[in-house]
């Protein structure tokens, strides 16, 4: 089995996309900035389990992005990353949505036709009808939406290719979901926005300004990273910079994200 990170793009969002967080605490997590900006890496996953091909997330498309004071960004490489990782759209038989925001459903259609059009589209419980009912919010799915009869609902537990297994965490948005990878005794988790930034193994309080229902985000964010600790579990985050691919310790009172390399 193996997992590919295939990066889209980057977005340098102001701090103030996490309320109430602190200078000081930005400053102790550099690694994660630029420029006084939080940097927030953006794309997908590919997993690859025997003969079948998962694609988690699809990163924010070809696109630029600019609101002043706010958030640039500029995305298009994830399908040459999947490329680069030996695959073209026709080969994916599965994609997962953790949710329905548009830094990842962006390369869900390309013309007027699905990109990935051999593949299941899985969207959790809630979540088309959710985006549905708010279009016009900021980072809704809007192009997507006239596809989403084509998207299945997601039922969890699901297993989708062999060891591939659907956790849903609803909060983020109500239909947010993980994707857990089992081989042997190893394993790994595609965290989707359960967490945005290592800022937050410190702040665990700290909310994101698109969370949906930010108490039960909260919630879900404490109780799997408390699993996750000195498992040796692989975490898969999408938005961290430097390395979207880590392991949650803990060390002198605190929790710590360890970045892997790859």
């Amino acid at each position: 089995m193996r997992i590919t990170y295939l990066p889209d793009g980057v977005a340098h969002f102001s701090y103030g996309v996490f309320p109430g967080s602190s200078e000081e605490c930005w400053v102790r997590q550099a690694a994660q900035t630029d420029n006084g900006r939080w940097v927030c890496s953006v794309g997908g996953f590919l997993i690859e389990s025997g003969d079948k091909k998962v694609l988690v997330d699809l990163g924010l498309g070809d696109t630029e992005l600019e609101v002043p004071d706010f958030v640039t960004a500029r995305s298009g490489r994830l399908l040459k990353s999947l490329g680069e990782a030996g695959s073209a759209p026709a080969d994916i038989d599965v994609v997962v949505y953790t949710h329905m925001h548009a830094d990842h459903t962006g390369w869900t259609v390309t013309g007027d036709a699905l990109t990935f059009g051999n593949a299941r589209h899985l969207a959790g419980p809630g979540e088309v009808d959710h985006w549905r009912a708010h279009a016009e919010q900021p980072f809704a799915p809007a192009e997507q939406l006239p596809f989403a009869s084509r998207f299945e609902e997601s039922v969890d537990g699901e297993t989708i290719a062999p060891g591939v297994e659907i956790v849903q965490a609803p909060g983020h948005t109500p239909g947010h979901q993980c994707v857990v990878v089992s081989s042997g005794t190893e394993r790994a988790i595609v965290l989707g926005d359960t967490i945005h930034t290592a800022a937050q193994f410190e702040e665990p309080d700290l909310t994101f300004m698109f969370d949906v229902d930010p108490v039960r985000a909260r919630q879900w964010r404490e109780d799997v990273l408390a699993r996750l600790e000195e498992t040796g579990t692989t975490v898969g985050a999408c938005h961290f910079s430097g390395s979207a691919f880590g392991r949650v310790m803990t060390g002198q009172g605190r929790r710590y994200w360890s970045p892997l390399s790859g």
